[in-house]
C-alpha cells in the first residue's frame, strides 16, 4: 500500500528564497511521527505543503500514492486534518460551534446537521474529553482546552491523518502533556496517522514511534529516536553537546545538553 504521505523532489518556497530544495521522503502510516530540527530549517512549512496549504515550487506531494494537487478539495480534508499554529476563532464562538466546523467536507452545499455529523461532533467532544465544555466560549478556556478544542474540530473531520503543527506552543507543562497523550491515544486506540512538528526532542523522543530530523530544508535523518538522536546529530543539527540517558519510563533516549558546539 502506498505511503499515507510521501513528497517527491518537493521544493518549497517563499518568493526567490528556496527553503525545501528537491525534498523526496516518506511517511508510515498508524503511527506517531514528530518532525524536529532547528528554528527555520523548514519544518512548519513542509507541514503546511503536506497539508496542500503551502504549494510546490516544483515537485510533489502524494496522499495514498496520488498527487495532492490533483485531488478536490474535499476529498483531500476527508483523508486528512491539520491544525496549524496559533488557530484563530471569531469572538464568542462557542467550543461545539467550532467542533461542528470539522463537518464541512461532509456536507454538501446546504449543510444539513444530519445523525451521522452530531454523531461525529459528540464522538470528537468525548475523545478530547470537550464533552462538559461543549457549551463554553473558546475565549474563557485555558490554553491545553483550547488546543483540545481545536483537535476536536479535526477529529470531527473524520480523516485518517492528523497533522499538528506545534500543538505544545505557549502551553505550560501540564497542558503540554495532556495533548501530547491525547495524540499518542489517537493514534494507539483509534488507529490515526499522527504527524507532529515538536521542538522539545525530550518529548518527540518519548511520545513518537519516528523523528524526521531536518537541517536546512533537507531531511538529515529519519528513523526511531533511539537510533536518531545521537551526538553525532546534536552536534551537527542543533549544535549541541548533551548527555544522551535512557528514560526510565519507556527506554527511549533522554537529553541533557550541557555546551554548545559553536
Amino acid at each position: 500500500m502506498p505511503a499515507p504521505l510521501s513528497t517527491h523532489d518537493l521544493t518549497l518556497s517563499y518568493g526567490t528564497s528556496v527553503i525545501v530544495p528537491q525534498l523526496s521522503f516518506s511517511l508510515k502510516g498508524v503511527q506517531v511521527t514528530s518532525i524536529i530540527g532547528p528554528n527555520g530549517c523548514g519544518k512548519s512549512t513542509l507541514l503546511r505543503a503536506l497539508a496542500r496549504l503551502r504549494p510546490a515550487a516544483s515537485g510533489e506531494v502524494q496522499l495514498y500514492g496520488q498527487a495532492l494537487h490533483t485531488l478536490p478539495g474535499k476529498e483531500v480534508a476527508r483523508r486528512l486534518a491539520i491544525l496549524p499554529q496559533g488557530p484563530v476563532a471569531p469572538e464568542g464562538l462557542s467550543v461545539e460551534e467550532l467542533v461542528w466546523f470539522g463537518r464541512h467536507p461532509h456536507q454538501g452545499p446546504f449543510p444539513l446537521r444530519r445523525p451521522e455529523d452530531r454523531a461525529a461532533v459528540a464522538w470528537a467532544l468525548n475523545q478530547t474529553g470537550m464533552t462538559v465544555f461543549a457549551g463554553r466560549p473558546l475565549d474563557a478556556l485555558s490554553g491545553g482546552q483550547r488546543q483540545r478544542a481545536w483537535i476536536a474540530m479535526s477529529l470531527a473531520q473524520q480523516t485518517e491523518i492528523l497533522l499538528l503543527d506545534e500543538p505544545t506552543t505557549y502551553l505550560d507543562l501540564s497542558h503540554q502533556l495532556e495533548v501530547l497523550h491525547l495524540a499518542q491515544r489517537l493514534n494507539r486506540e483509534e488507529g490515526k496517522t499522527v504527524v507532529m512538528v515538536l521542538h522539545d526532542l525530550n518529548q518527540a523522543a518519548r511520545y513518537s514511534d519516528e523523528l524526521v530530523a531536518m537541517r536546512g530544508g533537507e531531511i538529515y535523518a529519519q528513523g526511531r529516536p533511539e537510533d536518531v538522536l545521537t551526538p553525532a546529530l546534536l552536534a551537527d543539527v542543533f549544535h549541541l553537546k548533551a548527555h544522551i540517558l535512557r528514560d526510565p519510563d519507556t527506554g527511549r533516549p533522554h537529553i541533557i545538553p550541557y555546551a554548545l558546539t559553536r
